[in-house]
């Protein structure tokens, strides 16, 4: 199971929400690529870049921010917030980063979907951010009346690459993750599933991977307050 750690930007910043309040954000450190190198330096493999700006501006904002961590790590970066359009789909990829994730336009604009995965295989995942088992968008203001599992199984035959999925209110909570709906979610698609969203503890990662169905976990309060020390626990699911 790969472990992602997350930069969230805001305002050009490295914060973490609260249970996706924008009006909740806890900054960890005001340069990013910085802290991406810090990631990178202890070992891990993936990085995880949210434009929460993007999100809910509905086009990207923390450009700068963006490349600047590209330019400073040599591992692939997915990069969510902000994507509805072919347009900036290929200008990121175009970019250097190796996988965008495309959560609003999965609701509002599935043909996008569809139509990106065929043009870049292997390079479109899809956020599903959940309340409840109910999918929010527009950097999770707007609840909508489609369910999580339904959603996912939309694009089965897709040739999307990864499914990350947020139970949004364990985001930032440190309360553990929803093992069991992410396992669940994972069991219905055969599309890879990774975890987001509480995970606060090493003993969180191991109860992910132990499910045996979960491809990937994403964590960020916890890597920032030291409750997860990083390298020890890529050492721990490697082993």
């Amino acid at each position: 199971m790969i472990l992602y750690p997350a930069i969230d930007l805001k305002d050009g910043a490295c914060v973490r929400l609260l249970r996706g309040d924008m009006n909740a954000a806890t900054v960890f450190g005001t340069d990013p690529a910085a802290q991406a190198a810090r990631f990178v330096a202890a070992g891990c493999r993936w990085l995880h870049v949210v434009d929460l700006n993007g999100a809910f501006a509905g086009t990207p904002v923390n450009g700068a921010a963006v490349r600047a961590i590209l330019a400073a790590v040599d591992v692939p970066c997915q990069l969510g917030g902000g994507i509805r359009d072919m347009d900036t789909i290929a200008m990121w990829l175009e970019a250097g980063i190796a996988r965008v994730i495309l959560g609003t336009a999965a609701v509002e604009n599935p043909d996008l979907v569809r139509q990106a995965a065929k043009a870049f295989p292997g390079r479109v995942a899809v956020g599903i951010d959940a309340r409840q088992g109910r999918v929010a968008t527009k950097g999770w203001a707007v609840e909508t009346e489609v369910q999580a599992t339904d959603l996912a199984l939309a694009f089965q035959d897709a040739g999307v690459a990864a499914i990350i999925y947020t139970d949004i209110d364990r985001d930032g909570a440190m309360q553990g993750p929803n093992a069991a709906a992410t396992a669940a979610l994972a069991r219905a698609v055969t599309i890879p599933v990774i975890a987001s969203g509480g995970v606060s503890s090493l003993a969180d990662l191991i109860a992910l991977r132990d499910t045996g169905v979960i491809a990937g976990a994403i964590s960020g309060r916890a890597l920032y307050d030291g409750a997860i020390d990083l390298a020890g626990a890529l050492k721990a699911l490697s082993g």
